[in-house]
């Protein structure tokens, strides 16, 4: 029977959302989110085939749109000189008075892209919920859109949204998109700087404004709302991942946002999410967002980390993180209470990559093995042990070089009984969980099993007061980090209510 505080939360929760602070508070993220763990999303659009014909050990930046109008000159730089992006621009397509990025646009003519191969390797990757890159700050739509000409259906000749919704919810995944035009604002001002753009184009570069503008027009806002409208309506994702610099739109355009799609979820009978950055929204009304980065240390409510294995987009040179390194993080990031959106980068015509195929392929790998430890956990009462930690939390915490060893321990819980101690390194001998020690008051019941996932061999183990120590496995299940379910008897209490006569003396 529900207590009193219950009904009236749930009736709350049935109420329509209104654009206020009050009433998107009320906002509860969906178990099925905080079950998930994993998920992919691809950037992968006109700009990839840019970075076909670079120069080997030349550093060219990911904004390629924004990068390519700095030549020093017209469009300053820190150093005077033209940035290599121009350069490569210039020497690639001419001189981008004349063509410009809607250049770029036009020449995009994937011939590659298989939805169905895509989303069959992000279900094998052990990936819960993926989606495309909806629209970059390039402001091009991955959709047929009717609220902007320039879209993939215009310029492709298909639909990439609506081709891996189809593939992606057949494998019972969740289906997500990303979009970063919020920032599309600064990304064209260097367009209007170097050269005068067509008026005509003015929806694809923005209306004029110096590189020093921060406050996007009313017709940008118009614009941003009206491309996220119809994505909403016609493609009813399950989750809507934000770049920064949405915080520089207006309050009342988030907050409209906001509660449009969460009362059309309501609509659709869906539970959805939302997840952002910086200050764009609080974290009573969404999810938010550690850009290659994390905590320190748990943090509630639950949060996601977006990464990349290499550069955001393609490029000729890619070097991509091994399995280790991304399995280590993910289990960092779940004993915290966070997920992870890992990002594939495609080749220009719509390709994965062999190495993004091979590090998807070995994460799924590991998950097939250890996935109960990850999916549908929950923070333990201490998120880990051993000698390596992040010195800060926060974002871009990963260009710090992290490698974890066997005496580094993640713990996870799936229930009051039962409870996982991930070994991040093979172990070097007996494994000694301090944690778990007789002495500590962290785990305050009797273990009954302990079992390696993976493995039938029965373990040796003793609890004593240096902590729990487990004898190492004559085998292990898994070339990466090694998960431990610990079973235990349980908790358990007197009731004794208000029977007068069990106080007596």
């Amino acid at each position: 029977m529900l207590s009193s505080l219950a009904i009236q939360h749930a009736n709350a929760q049935q109420k329509k959302y209104e654009p206020t602070e009050e009433s998107l508070s009320k906002y509860q993220t969906p178990e099925w989110f905080l079950d998930a763990k994993f998920g992919i999303y691809t950037h992968w659009g006109p700009v990839s085939q840019v970075f076909e014909g670079t120069e080997p050990g030349k550093y060219y930046r990911g904004w390629h749109g924004m990068i390519m109008y700095q030549d020093g000159k017209k469009v300053p730089t820190k150093n005077g000189k033209p940035s290599n992006n121009h350069l490569h621009h210039v020497k690639k397509y001419g001189d981008p008075a004349e063509f410009g990025y809607k250049h770029i646009i036009e020449q995009f003519q994937p011939t590659a892209f298989d939805a169905e191969k895509w989303a069959e390797l992000f279900k094998k990757s052990g990936a819960k919920f993926a989606g495309p890159v909806a629209m970059h700050h390039d402001n091009f739509a991955m959709w047929d859109s009717k609220a902007t000409r320039w879209n993939s259906m215009n310029y492709g000749g298909f639909d990439p949204s609506a081709e891996l919704k189809k593939e992606i919810e057949k494998r019972d995944m969740k289906f997500m998109a990303s979009f970063h035009h919020a920032f599309t604002w600064k990304f064209f001002a260097p367009a209007h700087k170097y050269s005068k753009i067509n008026e005509n184009d003015y929806d694809l570069y923005t209306t004029p404004h110096s590189l020093e503008s921060d406050m996007p027009d009313e017709q940008f806002h118009k614009e941003w709302w009206a491309k996220l409208k119809e994505y909403i309506d016609v493609y009813q994702p399950d989750l809507l991942w934000f770049d920064w610099w949405l915080e520089n739109l207006s309050l009342e355009a988030r907050h409209k946002f906001l509660a449009y799609y969460y009362n059309s979820a309501k609509k659709w009978g869906k539970e959805v999410g939302v997840c952002y950055k910086e200050s764009t929204f609080t974290d009573d009304m969404a999810i938010k967002d550690y850009e290659r980065g994390r905590p320190n240390q748990p943090k509630s409510p639950a949060w996601l980390t977006d990464t990349s294995p290499g550069a955001w987009f393609y490029r000729s040179d890619a070097k991509f993180k091994k399995p280790n390194e991304i399995i280590d993080i993910l289990v960092d990031i779940v004993a915290k209470n966070g997920l992870m959106l890992l990002n594939v980068p495609p080749d220009p015509d719509g390709t994965i990559p062999a190495e993004m195929e091979y590090l998807l392929t070995e994460i799924g790998a590991w998950l097939e093995i250890n996935g109960d430890a990850i999916y549908a956990t929950r923070p333990w009462t201490v998120f880990g042990e051993g000698p390596t930690r992040l010195p800060e939390g926060g974002h871009k915490i990963e260009k710090l070089k992290i490698s974890y060893t066997d005496k580094d321990i993640r713990y996870t819980k799936k229930s009051d009984k039962e409870f996982y101690a991930i070994v991040m390194d093979k172990p070097k001998g007996a494994i000694v969980m301090k944690s778990l020690s007789t002495d500590i008051g962290a785990l305050n019941s009797e273990i009954i099993d302990i079992q390696l996932l993976g493995s039938n061999e029965k373990l040796e183990w003793e609890r004593r007061a240096e902590g729990l120590i487990i004898k190492a496995p004559s085998q292990l299940s898994t070339d990466y980090a090694h998960a431990f379910k610990i079973v235990l008897e349980g908790y358990t209490e007197n009731d004794i209510g208000g029977n007068v006569e069990a106080h007596k003396d």
